[in-house]
């Protein structure tokens, strides 16, 4: 995991623009008041611990790969650039408070409660981009990431060989897409890695 810890360990670029560790644990790096006034460019949420982990299979109802449990014991889910690029993770309650709210997308959502019936069984999903809503999956056949379409989740727009490449790269690619007070570049642009 030392590449996903190098990538973490990028974001930091954003200090300056502030940084808080909130009473959950998260970690928030980088004010972004030209999003909202309460806006971070990037929320790293605190590790699962085992107990958690046991929660999630049984409420997954299977395993979950083991590049992204590594991850997930490292950081439960990430958003980063505000909700550009996020890693999805357990979600412990629905509250209404802000800090409740700084929590990571449900990694239940997409793999159970919204499934989409074409999606092949083998495919695990962790996450995605807020661009078009294409979603990142991990095929536990090749371990393999895998990158789908958002309009109908079928066509692969990108892929990587594993789950640590994927986010070294994605985090190197996508802290060139902002300055440095964390404002996009280009608006109009997408925020996707180029099609295969």
């Amino acid at each position: 995991m030392k590449k996903v810890l190098d990538a973490l360990d990028a974001l930091y670029s954003f200090e300056h623009l502030g940084i808080e560790r909130m009473e959950n644990g998260t970690l928030l790096i980088g004010k972004a008041p030209h999003i909202a006034p309460k806006a971070w460019l990037h929320s790293i949420y605190p590790g699962l611990k085992e107990k958690q982990i046991e929660l999630l299979k049984t409420q997954l109802g299977r395993d979950i790969p083991n590049d992204y449990l590594e991850f997930l014991k490292i950081s439960n889910g990430i958003k980063l650039f505000t909700t550009t690029f996020c890693l999805d993770g357990f979600r412990s309650n629905y509250q209404g408070t802000i800090e409740d709210s700084r929590q990571p997308f449900d990694i239940l959502i997409k793999n159970v409660m919204e499934r989409s019936l074409h999606i092949r069984s083998s495919l695990f999903c962790i996450g995605g981009y807020d661009w078009d809503g294409s979603s990142l999956y991990i095929d536990e056949r090749t371990n393999r990431v895998v990158l789908l379409d958002g309009d109908d989740e079928g066509h692969t727009i990108y892929e990587w060989d594993n789950f640590e490449v994927m986010f070294e790269l994605e985090v190197s690619r996508l802290i060139t897409l902002f300055d440095k007070n964390g404002v996009v570049l280009d608006e109009d642009s997408s925020t996707l890695p180029q099609r295969i």
